[in-house]
C-alpha cells in the first residue's frame, strides 16, 4: 500500500509537468461547461453537450492518459529504476491507474456539474462515467504495456481514441455506424447518460459494457504476460 500511494502521489506532482495528460483532463470538462452555458438552441435536447462530451471524454482521457504514463516511462527507463527499488508491477499498475481514474472521476465531476441533475441523478451519471473510465483504462494500460516509446504509444492510441470517442457521436447520424457502435462501451454509456431522468439503462446496455471491460481485461493481462513492464 506504501508503494501504490507513493506511484499516485509521484504522478499527482508530475500532472503540472506533462501538459499532455493534463490537457486531457481539463479539455473537455472546460468545453462542456462553455458549451452549455453559451449555445441555447430551440429544441436542443436537455444536457446535449453535456452527454455528448461526458462520452467523448470516457473514450479519449482516461485511454490516451494510461498509455502516454506507462510508455513515457518505460522509455525513460523509470519503471526499471522503481522496479529496482522494490515496487512491483502491479502496484505501479495500480498507483497509475488510481491516478488516472480519480482524475478523471473528477473531471466527471465537473461535466455533471454542469447539467441540470438533481442528486440521485449526478450519482448516477458518475456510476456509468466510473464504468467507462475503468473499460478505457485497461485499453490504454494494455497500448502502454506493448509500446516501447511514448511515440510508438501514440501511434497506436491517436486511432483507437478516435474510435471510441467519436463512435457515439457518428451513431447519431449513420444508422450503419449505429448498428456496429451499439456492440461498443462508448456507445453504451453515451445511451445511459442520455436515458437519465428518463429511460435509463437497460441492462442489455449494461451487458455489453460488462462484456467490454471483460475482453479488454484479457487483452491486458494477455499483453501484460507477453510483454512486462520493464523496457529493454
Amino acid at each position: 500500500m506504501n508503494n501504490i500511494t507513493a506511484i499516485f502521489k509521484k504522478q499527482l506532482l508530475d500532472t503540472l509537468k506533462n501538459k499532455t495528460v493534463l490537457i486531457q483532463f481539463l479539455m473537455f470538462p472546460v468545453l462542456t461547461v462553455i458549451m452549455n452555458n453559451a449555445v441555447k438552441i430551440e429544441g436542443m435536447p436537455k444536457n446535449f453537450f453535456v452527454n455528448l462530451f461526458a462520452a467523448m471524454f470516457v473514450g479519449m482521457a482516461p485511454l490516451t492518459s494510461m498509455a502516454s504514463i506507462i510508455a513515457e516511462e518505460k522509455e525513460q527507463s523509470t519503471l526499471k529504476i522503481l522496479v529496482m527499488s522494490g515496487v512491483r508491477p502491479y502496484e505501479y499498475l495500480i498507483g497509475v491507474g488510481s491516478y488516472v481514474w480519480i482524475m478523471c472521476m473528477a473531471g466527471s465531476a465537473v461535466i455533471a456539474a454542469a447539467g441540470n441533475y438533481e442528486f440521485g441523478e449526478a450519482a448516477l451519471f458518475l456510476c456509468i462515467m466510473a464504468a467507462g473510465i475503468l473499460a478505457s483504462l485497461l485499453i490504454g494500460g494494455s497500448i502502454g504495456v506493448v509500446s516501447k516509446t511514448q511515440m510508438a504509444a501514440t501511434s497506436v492510441t491517436v486511432p483507437v481514441m478516435v474510435i471510441f470517442a467519436f463512435l457515439p457521436m457518428l451513431s447519431m447520424f449513420n444508422e450503419s455506424i449505429e448498428k456496429i457502435a451499439r456492440f461498443t462501451y462508448s456507445e453504451q454509456i453515451s445511451r445511459s447518460l442520455a436515458g437519465i431522468g428518463s429511460t435509463g439503462a437497460d441492462m442489455k446496455g449494461i451487458g455489453i459494457v460488462a462484456a467490454n471491460i471483460i475482453v479488454f481485461a484479457v487483452i491486458f493481462f494477455a499483453a501484460y504476460e507477453k510483454n512486462g513492464l520493464e523496457s529493454d
